[in-house]
């Protein structure tokens, strides 16, 4: 990430220099606008009013302040891209730790957004979940995997779908659930969804294994994958993992 915040922490700086420059020359040039009137030569008056009609300078009082600002959030929009992505894979993170599962579905949310919005409304039922040990960039892929699928699973020809995401927890456990508006699966197609290179879309569309390396993370979890789909009713996979990690000894 610091390959990125580096440069990003750069030109913010610069950005700020660049902010206090072009306001105090904007303050400049209100000042010489005021002393026009004080100009008795035609000749001279005539001469910068041609100027400011050809730089168009009342436009790049408005734009200039615009343009600062613009690129201000665009920064901004960077650094929350990179710790959306940081949130995502845990990079620094390899070993069961607490996780806050609502903050990683977020954070895959907006990692995948770009495949969301022009698609789908997007509809948020969080509840409170207690912090789950778990290896949370493994999770988010699962999260990732899903609501693509649902985004895929959505029928262009009927304008945007919904996909609902909800989360919860109930006793030791705690459940991310994601439903679409969707096609819908037959129940042949439910049976055969968690198969390794098992899949519906066109050649070339995908490769089948995003749904059965979600399924083999939440068993590593000791979690299952809820599903609950028919034919033109849309699909819901609700994923279920203990809040404390359990070694594969502990499950004997």
């Amino acid at each position: 990430a610091h390959e990125i915040n580096n440069p990003v922490g750069f030109v913010s700086s610069n950005l700020q220099t660049l902010k206090t420059y072009s306001k105090e020359m904007l303050e400049l040039i209100a000042a010489y606008q005021a002393a026009e009137a004080l100009i008795s030569d035609r000749d001279t008056l005539a001469a910068i009013r041609d100027l400011r009609q050809s730089f168009d300078i009342e436009f790049l009082q408005e734009d200039l302040p615009a343009l600062i600002r613009e690129s201000e959030e665009g920064l901004l929009r960077v650094r929350n891209i990179v710790q959306d992505l940081k949130e995502f894979s845990h990079v620094s993170e390899s070993e069961w730790q607490a996780a806050d599962l609502n903050a990683g579905l977020d954070s895959t949310l907006n990692v995948v957004w770009n495949e969301v919005k022009y698609k789908a409304r997007v509809n948020k039922h969080y509840g409170e979940i207690p912090p789950v040990e778990c290896l949370a960039a493994q999770l988010n892929q699962v999260f990732m995997n899903l609501i693509v699928n649902a985004v895929q699973a959505l029928d262009e020809n009927d304008g945007m779908g919904t996909i609902t995401l909800t989360t919860g927890h109930q006793d030791e456990w705690a459940w991310v659930e994601v439903k679409d508006s969707g096609r819908g699966m037959s129940e042949d197609v439910k049976r055969r969804i968690f198969e390794p290179f098992f899949t519906t879309k066109p050649i070339g569309k995908g490769t089948g294994l995003g749904m059965s390396v979600s399924y083999s993370i939440v068993h590593k979890h000791h979690g299952r994958i809820e599903v609950d789909s028919a034919p033109g009713h849309g699909s819901r996979f609700r994923v279920w993992v203990p809040v404390k990690h359990r070694a594969a000894d502990e499950m004997e």
